[in-house]
């Protein structure tokens, strides 16, 4: 055995050289330049799919109320100052002369519940919800449709839209603001006329096979 010099071993423990250190940097770099990227879009992707699922939530929730309390219910978009739209459940109880339309006054609101609402609970009351949480207008472009001037969809007692009310949002596009198209892809929550909402892509229209694709 050759004797272990005490210069070695001072080597040894000194830790990295200057040549390791580079190389350890240099990879680091790679790893960041490579990983951040696609971390980035991993983060933007999973910020819109719960933007769709928080809509989705809005429909399904309209019309859960409306076959609840066998009433009428409606789902409001509302203006929210600088961010994403939110979304407020109202319900409307059908008496004598009460056709429960846009133009109704007995809808319930977050404070009072609905006219002629079998008692003063907060269960008849309106239920709203914040879009705060949700990616800004610069990552993520919200489009209300079919009508470009609508801002409510309305559900009969029976769960269904009720088609003789109209403008009406059946439709939330949920696109990649301008420069951020590669962080994600297109998506839209669909409403059918049976009151049930989905999460689809609208790339998929023409393919009749894939389950992703968006009703018709």
């Amino acid at each position: 055995m050759h004797p272990v010099s005490a210069r070695r071993v001072a080597r040894r423990q000194a830790g990295f050289t200057a040549l390791e250190a580079v190389i350890a940097v240099s990879i680091l770099g790679i790893l960041m330049a490579v990983g951040i990227p696609r971390m980035s879009g991993w983060l933007a992707a999973t910020k819109a799919a719960g933007a769709g699922q928080f809509y989705a939530e809005g429909f399904a929730l309209a019309r859960t109320q409306a076959l609840a309390h066998n009433s009428h219910s409606r789902l409001v978009f509302i203006a929210n100052q600088g961010g994403q739209p939110d979304w407020r459940v109202d319900i409307c109880f059908r008496a004598t002369g009460n056709a429960c339309d846009d133009a109704s006054n007995d809808w319930s609101t977050p404070t009072t519940a609905a006219a002629d609402a079998p008692g003063e609970s907060a269960a008849f009351r309106s239920i709203r919800r914040s879009a705060v949480s949700l990616p800004p207008p610069s990552l993520l472009t919200v489009t209300l449709g079919p009508d470009d001037d609508g801002d409510a969809v309305y559900f009969t007692p029976l769960g269904w839209v009720d088609g003789a009310i109209t403008p009406r949002v059946t439709e939330v596009a949920l696109t990649p603001a301008e420069g951020k198209e590669d962080e994600f892809k297109p998506s839209a929550v669909m409403l059918t006329l049976a009151g049930i909402a989905t999460t689809c892509d609208p790339a998929l229209d023409d393919d009749v096979g894939d389950s992703r694709r968006c009703p018709q």
